[in-house]
């Protein structure tokens, strides 16, 4: 759930309930007084949960609309751990389906009928802390793949005799090198970096660069910010210097880990809000900064230089 200003605006959170929350938000924005209050609220007014009270003055039809959305969601999840427990139990186990509901935390699973200022509340409270923790998540679930590969690899090498596991040394040691051999990267969210795009991605005369147009360019659905998804599009230029798909030395999993190590950064640079979008008044205040134009060295994360893809 992304609030943002005096609007509310949705991209594709990731999370597992992500069709619930947007149906929601969907819905609630249909009702004039909720959007009126929705307007005039601050960010943090929203994640404290302040605006769940004005869900009691909403109209009877979106109430409606709303408890039967709760009530798809609770049949959903319901599905979903009948599932599991078949899996992992077998079919003929009896389920307290109310039990296992307390581990969702974005719904009052107490009421599965209505939806009530409560379901709200929790709505936006999981949301927001769900987000906050989702790329802490994808680092730590990396940083596993990692280990994992590496230990594969020392394994593989465990059942190899001497003159072979010499040989397999000095071929990951080559790749690593082959790995490292690459065009300089741009620091991300620099000028050199956002002018390469205006140049070879959007087909544009570089002495044209301007700021406010590469902006709404590359607001692709037209709502006034640039979101995650759209800021690392931008980096795909500068990842194809580092990785390509057909090279045995570059691992894929690694270039996605750093498109978000560069999306990170660039959003704790500019988003001054800290509401996980950014404005064109931050892109262009951005701009105008001395780094914009003389940034330091950007160096590619260690973890891309250690073990190639197809190691073990």
């Amino acid at each position: 759930w992304l609030f943002v200003g005096h609007c509310c605006v949705v991209t594709d959170t990731g999370l597992y309930y992500d069709r619930y929350l947007r149906e929601v938000i969907d819905v609630l924005e249909t009702d004039k007084h909720f959007r009126k209050k929705l307007q005039t609220a601050d960010i943090e007014e929203i994640k404290a949960g302040k605006l769940s009270k004005e869900l009691n003055l909403v109209s009877h039809m979106v109430r409606s609309k709303l408890d039967e959305l709760k009530r798809q969601e609770v049949a959903r999840l319901r599905m979903l751990i009948k599932a599991k427990m078949d899996v992992h139990q077998g079919k003929d186990i009896k389920i307290d389906h109310h039990a296992l509901l307390k581990q969702f935390d974005h719904l009052n699973h107490q009421n599965p009928h209505s939806f009530e200022s409560e379901d709200l509340e929790m709505l936006i409270k999981t949301a927001t802390s769900d987000l906050e923790n989702y790329d802490r998540d994808r680092h730590e679930e990396f940083k596993q793949y990692e280990m994992l590969k590496e230990h594969e690899r020392r394994e593989y090498l465990k059942t190899l005799d001497d003159v072979r596991r010499k040989e397999e040394e000095m071929r990951f040691e080559e790749m690593k090198k082959k790995h490292r051999d690459h065009p300089k990267v741009h620091h991300p969210g620099s000028k050199d970096q956002l002018k390469e795009v205006w140049e070879e991605t959007d087909g544009l005369d570089p002495e044209d660069f301007d700021p406010k147009t590469f902006f709404k360019l590359h607001d692709s659905n037209g709502d006034k910010f640039l979101d995650e998804q759209e800021l690392e599009a931008l980096f795909t230029k500068e990842l194809e210097k580092i990785y390509d798909p057909n090279n045995e030395e570059d691992d894929m999993v690694e270039m996605e880990e750093e498109r978000l190590r560069m999306r990170e950064h660039v959003m704790n640079e500019v988003d001054i809000n800290k509401d996980r979008l950014i404005s064109l008044e931050e892109f262009l205040k951005a701009s105008e900064k001395r780094d914009f134009t003389d940034p330091e060295n950007w160096e590619v994360s260690n973890h891309v230089k250690q073990t190639p893809k197809s190691a073990g």
